[in-house]
C-alpha cells in the first residue's frame, strides 16, 4: 500500500502537467511621494553621521561644563571636567577639519567627479564609477 502511494507520488511529480498561474499585467501605481535612490540614501547617511557626531561632541562639552560647575572645588573633579571639555573641543576641531577637507575635495579639487555626499549628490558619481 505504501509502495503504491510512493510510486503514485513520484510519477505524479515527474509527469504532471506544469501549472502556471495567471499573472495580471502590472499597472503604474502613482505614489504620493518619491522613493529614495541609493545615492540619496548614501548622501543622507553621510550627513546624518556628521550631524550626530557634532551633536555628540557638543553634548560631551556640556557634560564637561556641568561636571565642572558641580565639582564643588574638588581638584580631581575639576581636572576630570577640564579633560572632558578638552576632549570635546578636540573632537569638534577634528570634525570641522574633516568636513572642510571633504568639502574642498568635492567642490574644488575633484570638481564633482567623485562625491561622498556633502556638497554634491552621490547619484551623479555612481554610474561614473560603475562604467570605466
Amino acid at each position: 500500500m505504501q509502495l503504491g502511494l510512493v510510486i503514485f507520488g513520484v510519477s505524479f511529480a515527474l509527469f504532471a502537467p506544469s501549472v502556471q498561474a495567471a499573472v495580471a499585467p502590472t499597472s503604474d501605481v502613482s505614489l504620493p511621494f518619491t522613493l529614495p535612490t541609493i545615492g540619496s540614501l548614501i548622501s543622507f547617511m553621510v550627513r546624518f553621521f556628521f550631524f550626530f557626531a557634532g551633536l555628540g561632541a557638543l553634548l560631551f562639552l556640556l557634560l564637561g561644563a556641568l561636571s565642572w560647575v558641580t565639582s564643588s572645588g574638588d581638584k580631581e573633579a575639576v581636572k576630570k571636567a577640564q579633560d572632558k571639555i578638552q576632549a570635546a573641543v578636540v573632537g569638534l576641531v577634528i570634525l570641522v577639519a574633516v568636513l572642510v577637507i571633504l568639502a574642498t575635495l568635492e567642490s574644488f579639487i575633484l570638481k564633482g567627479s567623485f562625491c561622498v555626499g556633502l556638497t554634491c549628490n552621490v547619484e551623479s558619481t555612481i554610474p561614473h564609477l560603475l562604467n570605466p
